[in-house]
């Protein structure tokens, strides 16, 4: 049926100009009984364009006003910068079959009422569905193949068509599949973000953040309110995780704190005192990123060992159990000047190292190689795992910061 489907309607499909598509005829009796016709027409990119042309043509008139005129007045014709060419739209027209398209409960209500596109005419009626090409494309060869297969820049526009052609399932397994394909990138750009946090500077952080989430194959942003809108749990449930394995990325834009105060202003008559759903999400999973890269770096494997040896050790002398082993802290030794809050500190939570004073010679400027591992504020580290104890507490803080700037309690 795949192979039947791609061979007679994906390689039928036609793109023309939107202007000539009320011109087009296709008659009833044709080679692959088609008996419906599918119209996409391409996202408006010309006007656009356009608006940004007369926007720098205004700054170049406002810039030019500004300035006292030397030597003769160009012509405005000759000062004007001419506005691009535009190519006509397009549109993609797929020839479909009621048959399969009643899968759809918009399509069924249509052919099952008194609405023109029910109606039998000589010529195959043509129906706009209100998505991109690429779209109803992916809508089609669900729809024919029950396959769902997209790339994850598709991601929002495939689940905006399922809704709106009623297909509840193919919005299931849309949420499925993106969070397979998200969670598949996530590691990725974890190891990558590591690598290059050892020659980033302090100063151009901001401008690398920007950089970074516009380098990311999803919208988050328009994801997670389209989970919100269609009320699916699973995006949502990604989307929090998806922000916390990238937080540093997203903590200072102004378009995460909007995020938040969505999430916040989602809670009808919100009290003080109730929580925030994606801060809660997003602390959740940023405990659980830090705990598993110290679980893939074997370190609780060596510590469980440790614990063994220990427990055999004092097996044979009883007098040194009690003296020696901790109480709450499962291996953890007792300074002799604990910091503040340090009877809170539990195994798996992380250490502030914000107050440690850093050996002479080092800085924010310093290249030495010795110290390879800088935390986000810059500060040297004196291992991996000094470096993302204070990475997550400094990424808590910032969280922390972000809910007293939006005047918010969570």
């Amino acid at each position: 049926m795949e192979s039947w489907f791609r061979e007679n309607v994906l390689k039928c499909k036609l793109v023309i100009e939107t202007d000539k598509v009320n011109k087009l005829k296709v008659k009833r009796d044709n080679r692959i009984f088609a008996d419906i016709l599918l119209r996409a027409d391409e996202p408006v990119v010309e006007e656009l364009r356009q608006t940004e042309s007369m926007q720098k043509l205004d700054d170049h008139d406002s810039a030019t006003d500004d300035q006292i005129p030397v030597g003769p007045t160009p012509r405005l014709s000759s000062s004007a910068p001419s506005l691009p060419p535009q190519e006509p739209r397009k549109s993609t027209i797929f020839p479909a079959h009621k048959a399969m398209l009643l899968r759809s409960d918009f399509f069924s209500v249509m052919f099952s009422s008194t609405f023109r596109e029910a109606q039998v005419t000589e010529n195959l009626q043509i129906i706009r569905v209100d998505c991109s090409p690429e779209a109803l494309e992916v809508v089609l060869i669900y729809l024919y193949t029950d396959r769902v297969e997209f790339p994850l820049s598709l991601a929002v526009e495939v689940l905006y068509a399922a809704d709106m052609l009623c297909i509840e399932r193919l919005k299931s397994k849309a949420a499925v599949l993106i969070s397979s394909l998200g969670n598949g990138n996530m590691k990725p750009k974890q190891a990558q973000s590591e690598d290059e946090k050892v020659t980033k500077q302090a100063d151009a952080a901001q401008k690398g953040n920007q950089q970074d989430v516009d380098d990311e194959d999803i919208d988050i942003y328009e994801l997670i309110r389209a989970g919100w809108t269609f009320r699916v749990q699973r995006l949502e449930e990604f989307a929090a995780r998806y922000l916390a394995y990238r937080l540093e990325s997203h903590i200072d834009l102004p378009e995460f704190a909007e995020l938040v105060a969505e999430s916040a202003a989602r809670i009808r008559e919100r009290q003080e005192t109730d929580s925030i759903e994606l801060v809660d999400d997003i602390r959740f999973y940023l405990s659980e990123r830090f705990r598993l890269r110290f679980e893939d770096s074997g370190l609780d494997q060596i510590m469980d060992e440790t614990r063994k040896v220990a427990k055999g050790d004092d097996g044979e002398d009883g007098n040194v159990v009690e003296a020696n082993a901790p109480s709450n802290n499962d291996g953890e030794t007792d300074t002799p000047h604990p910091g503040p809050g340090a009877s809170k500190i539990r195994e798996g939570e992380a250490i502030n190292v914000n107050d440690r004073k850093l050996p002479p010679g080092t800085g924010l400027a310093s290249d030495d190689l010795s110290h390879p591992f800088r935390t986000l504020d810059g500060h040297v580290a004196g291992d991996e795992f000094a470096r993302d104890a204070a990475d997550y507490q400094i990424l808590l803080d910032k969280l922390d910061r972000l809910l007293e700037k939006l005047g918010l309690e969570a």
